[in-house]
C-alpha cells in the first residue's frame, strides 16, 4: 500500500528542473540553507523524494542549480552603457539578489561546476571591462576588487548586530554609555557625529564605497 501511495504521489508531480530549483530557493529563503534537504524539498513539492533525482543527481547538483538561478536574477552589464554605469548597476543588482537570498552569499563563488547563467554573468563583466579599454591584467584586478567589495559588504552587513536605522541608533547610544570617550575618542566621535545623526543607515555606505572603487578604477583606464 505504501509503495502504491508513493507511486501515485510521484505520478501527480511532473516537476521541471526549474520548478524544483525555485522551490529549493524559496525553502532556503524562508528557513535557511541549513534546513534544505532532499526529503524536505520533496515535502514542499508534494511528491516523493525519488522524483527529485530525475532532475538533480545529488545535493551538490541541487546547490549548483540554485546558485545559477540566483545569478540569473542579477543584471548583467550592458555594453551600450558606460562601464561605470554598467558596473554600478550590476553591483546594485547583486546586492539586491543577496538581500533576497542571504543564504547564497557564501556559496556564489564556491561552486566547482558553475552553471550557464553564472558563466554568462562573469563573461559579461569581463567583456565590459575589456571593451572599456582596461588591459587584461587590470581587468582581472578590477574584477577581483569589485567582487571582493560586493561580497565582503554583504557578509559584513549580514553579521552586524543591527539591521535597521533604529537598531543602529540604539546600539550606538549603548556604546556611548558603556565605553568612555576619553579612552576611545575617535570611535566616540564617529559614533556621535556620524552614526547617531538623523537618517543614518549603514546600508547607504554600500554605494558610497562602490563609487570610491569605481573612481579609483577609472584612473587605470588608458586614454584612447
Amino acid at each position: 500500500m505504501a509503495e502504491q501511495q508513493e507511486s501515485s504521489t510521484e505520478a501527480r508531480a511532473p516537476w521541471t528542473r526549474t520548478q524544483l530549483l525555485r522551490a529549493a530557493i524559496d525553502l532556503a529563503d524562508r528557513r535557511g540553507i541549513e534546513s534544505l534537504s532532499m526529503r524536505k524539498l520533496s515535502q514542499e513539492l508534494g511528491g516523493g523524494t525519488m522524483s527529485l533525482y530525475n532532475h538533480v543527481s545529488n545535493k551538490d547538483d541541487l546547490l549548483d542549480g540554485m546558485i545559477d538561478e540566483v545569478f540569473s536574477e542579477i543584471e548583467m552589464p550592458a555594453h551600450e552603457r558606460s562601464w561605470q554605469v554598467a558596473m554600478r548597476g550590476r553591483a546594485m543588482s547583486m546586492r539586491a539578489a543577496m538581500t533576497r537570498h542571504p543564504w547564497a552569499i557564501g556559496l556564489m563563488e564556491s561552486r566547482r561546476t558553475p552553471g550557464p547563467a553564472t558563466l554568462r554573468h562573469h563573461d559579461a563583466v569581463i567583456g565590459c571591462l575589456l571593451d572599456a579599454g582596461f588591459p587584461l591584467s587590470v581587468t582581472a584586478h578590477a574584477f577581483a576588487a569589485l567582487d571582493s567589495y560586493i561580497y565582503g559588504f554583504a557578509l559584513q552587513e549580514r553579521s552586524l548586530a543591527f539591521g535597521t536605522p533604529e537598531e543602529t541608533a540604539k546600539l550606538a547610544q549603548a556604546f556611548v554609555v558603556q565605553f568612555p570617550a576619553k579612552e576611545y575618542p575617535h570611535l566616540a566621535r564617529l559614533t556621535i557625529e556620524h552614526v547617531l545623526q538623523p537618517g543614518y543607515d549603514y546600508a547607504d555606505e554600500y554605494e558610497i564605497g562602490l563609487n570610491l572603487i569605481l573612481d579609483g578604477l577609472a584612473k587605470l583606464v588608458p586614454q584612447r
